[in-house]
């Protein structure tokens, strides 16, 4: 009878990859970042401008996933409960942002918002650009992880709650949103975890000006650049640890979720 399991042979191959792919390198990085002792690790991390740049990138990350987690679900719930013209066309439009070099969308954002801005909307080099570019490159997150939720829903129980007398609201508290929290959280996870190591985006559109508009991996490049190399392991752990305990969070929270939901049916 095929169950589905790959058996040793598999698990051995899926781990060797993981291995040489994932943990491999990132098992490179965290020694390379203690090369110089945990004195030079400690002094690196608490250096004013370190820790000025992991609070921008930070701050700007969870606005944007905040934004994504809202905008992201209605633009699911749009895709997948309405019909309108071009809809295959905007749905298409979506994983833009994964196909598109980063650096050109920082080239449009720059012509479109900075100094000879057409529509006289001038943001580069401030915070609100920052969160303008990255919520470009991380919306497909959001969206493409509540879509199929929405799509498999059980309408039946929205139209009974609406037969009770439920309000549209009320509908989407206490039904809709059970469902889609875990696959919100999953997505706005993602979000925020590509927000805080994005480059490429923000490279034009951000001004890279030190306590003011410099994410994280570009103090990272400055870094490199300067030949500082250690400490831009450093600064690259902390991004490691900081987006793996996000993840690892909304992960337990939205497994809790689950099997609350499943408890309540």
């Amino acid at each position: 009878m095929f169950t589905g399991a790959v058996g040793p042979l598999g698990i051995g191959i899926a781990t060797l990859w993981l291995s040489l792919i994932v943990l491999l390198p990132l098992a490179a990085l965290a020694f390379h970042s203690v090369s110089d002792g945990l004195g030079t690790f400690v002094d690196a991390i608490t250096a004013p401008a370190a820790l000025a740049t992991l609070r921008i990138t930070v701050v700007v990350s969870l606005v944007v996933a905040a934004i994504n987690a809202v905008m992201g679900t209605v633009i699911a719930w749009v895709l997948v409960r309405d019909e309108f013209p071009g809809k295959k066309f905007v749905n298409a439009l979506i994983d833009l942002p994964f196909a598109l070099p980063t650096i050109v969308a920082s080239i449009v954002l720059l012509s479109l918002y900075g100094p000879q801005s057409p529509i006289g909307v001038q943001l580069n080099a401030t915070e609100p650009g920052l969160v303008v570019a990255l919520a470009f490159v991380t919306l497909p997150f959001v969206v493409r992880s509540v879509q199929p939720v929405l799509i498999e829903a059980d309408r039946e129980v929205e139209e009974a709650a609406a037969s009770l007398g439920a309000g549209n609201f009320t509908i989407f508290r206490t039904v809709v949103l059970p469902v889609l929290a875990p696959a919100v959280l999953g997505g706005t996870g993602l979000a925020f975890a590509r927000a805080i190591g994005e480059y490429g985006s923000i490279v034009l559109i951000g001004g890279n000006i030190p306590y003011k508009t410099q994410v994280a991996s570009q103090y990272i490049q400055q870094q490199i650049e300067i030949d500082r190399p250690v400490n831009a392991a450093v600064v690259s752990v902390a991004l490691l640890v900081i987006a793996f305990v996000v993840l690892f969070v909304l992960r337990l929270v939205a497994n809790r979720g689950l099997r609350r939901e499943e408890d309540d049916r």
